[in-house]
């Protein structure tokens, strides 16, 4: 089984056990970038035309996203990898915390570089309710994974799920998504051009984090059949309902008026279509039933293979590492 405290006999890579998480260490190794690689004083330009607004939106963007990569690195730290026996699965743990290191580096990298108010930014996540709500709520999950949790008990184990739910699929999985949706907007205005490539490579990133962590726990429940019931599968749909309304609130605080072609009920409307992406690939039904407002969120931007995971559901729980070639909406595939 994946899920328990690794012991001696488990620190041996082979035989691999759980092909797709060292399939996805080896992509993540391929995908290796670096923030300074990327020329964001060019954007200088861009930020001296921007509308008061605009450049709110993504200072507000800034405020959450900027400690937000050390609080998913704290979670995998403390929260997953003491409680995983895959040493194929340790690889690829290393390399994410590894990688949310570099998110944190790259969002640095933008206020360096952009005249941003970095104090402000710093506090920000502190006193602003709607950023508080957030990590608070995404913390109460992590304090359950101490060394009191006993993972060999079907509630241990739940925890361990609830976590990984919280974390991976409202956290990395919708909250993310939202923040780069709202960031690539502005290339898709002809602004922010380089800043939009480097969220294309935290999202390149990022479509990994998510694809693991969606094998891991559909693992993990294959693994342990006695764990699920209808009580804790209604539990599970509501953490993610749940971050969901977070989001909203938080949305509503980022575009207090709107800007050209972005509003908060805009991006709230992308925020549930991909809530239900993920209640799907999870084995639920729809909750809110909303069309995609931004379908040129799709592979046709100059993201490499970013990845549809709800084209299909793989009975192996293994989640296709290209990118699904069927032609939609005129050849574009949506990023979700």
């Amino acid at each position: 089984m994946i899920l328990g405290r690794p012991r001696n006999e488990d620190m041996q890579l082979r035989p691999i056990k759980y092909p797709w998480a060292y399939d996805l260490y080896n992509q993540a190794v391929a995908n290796t970038w670096f923030p300074h690689e990327i020329a964001l004083g060019e954007d200088l330009d861009d930020w001296k035309k921007m509308t008061d607004d605009e450049r709110y939106a993504v200072s507000f963007l800034m405020s959450f996203f900027n400690p937000s990569e050390l609080i998913v690195n704290r979670t995998l730290a403390l929260g997953v990898y003491p409680y995983i026996k895959a040493p194929e699965a340790h690889l690829y743990l290393a390399k994410q915390m590894w990688e949310e290191a570099n998110h944190c580096q790259a969002f640095e990298y933008v206020l360096e570089t952009f005249p941003l108010d970095k104090e402000k930014i710093y506090q920000q996540h502190l006193i602003t309710p709607s950023i508080k709500a957030k990590e608070d709520w995404i913390s109460n999950f992590l304090a359950k994974m101490d060394e009191r949790l006993d993972i060999e008990t079907i509630e241990g184990k739940r925890d361990f799920v609830r976590n990984l739910v919280a974390y991976n699929i409202v956290m990395e999985g919708i909250w993310f998504y939202s923040g780069f949706m709202v960031a690539l907007s502005f290339r898709q205005r002809k602004q922010l051009r380089n800043f939009g490539s480097m969220i294309d490579w935290v999202l390149r990133d990022e479509s990994l984090h998510l694809k693991f962590g969606i094998n891991l726990i559909l693992t993990i429940l294959e693994e342990n059949p006695e764990i699920v019931d209808e009580g804790f599968g209604e539990e599970i749909k509501n953490i993610i309902i749940t971050g969901v309304e977070m989001e909203t609130a938080y949305n509503k605080d980022m575009f207090p008026r709107g800007i050209l072609g972005l509003n908060a009920d805009y991006v709230n409307q992308y925020v549930r279509y991909v809530a239900d992406r993920r209640l799907e690939e999870l084995g639920f039904e729809p909750h809110f039933h909303d069309t995609n407002p931004a379908k040129w969120m799709a592979s046709a931007t100059d993201t490499l293979e970013l990845v549809n995971f709800f084209e299909s559901q793989n009975t192996s729980y293994e989640v296709n590492a290209r990118a699904n070639k069927e032609n939609k909406d005129e050849g574009e595939k949506e990023v979700v």
